[in-house]
């Protein structure tokens, strides 16, 4: 498996300091996110899934603990947006670039608007998908928010 992703490219330009950490990915997992915090043996708190949505039918990214759901009235009001939907996943691998399993809020082939939940802040470090399946970057979650231009919102139900 490759350490070098867009994913993990942005990052070292932007200056991040990060660590990868790899796993061993299930495709038949039923929570992925919830899956990879087993397999690295973190709190599922700290590792936090990416999910593709939209808000008033535009594109948005969501970075949230794999522990918790998206609450899409809270995703639409970090966005000021009145309606919110999950995006399909063929939709989300168009616009990421990356395959389900793999998303990265970290070198998508489009900037899109990102939220971040807000709790995520308070931890001391999250691990957050690398940009392939089975890839984790273990770094400081306000280093991620800023290096998304991210807005820092309560996300989860």
């Amino acid at each position: 498996m490759s350490k070098t992703t867009r994913a993990t490219q942005m990052l070292e330009k932007a200056g991040v300091a990060f660590a990868t950490v790899t796993y061993d990915y299930d495709p038949n997992a039923d929570r992925i996110g919830m899956q990879a915090a087993e397999a690295i043996g973190e709190e599922p708190r700290r590792v936090l899934k990416t999910l593709m949505a939209e808000v008033d039918g535009r594109a948005v990214c969501v970075v949230v603990p794999s522990d918790h759901e998206v609450s899409m009235k809270k995703l639409a009001a970090a966005f000021g947006g009145k309606s919110a939907s999950m995006m399909k996943p063929a939709d989300a691998e168009r616009a990421t670039g990356y395959h389900v399993g793999g998303i990265s809020p970290f070198g998508q082939k489009k900037l899109v608007p990102t939220a971040i939940e807000i709790t995520a802040l308070d931890e001391p470090h999250v691990f957050i998908n690398g940009g392939q399946r089975g890839l984790q970057v273990r770094l400081d979650p306000k280093a991620a928010r800023d290096t998304l231009k991210a807005v820092a919102a309560p996300l989860v139900a």
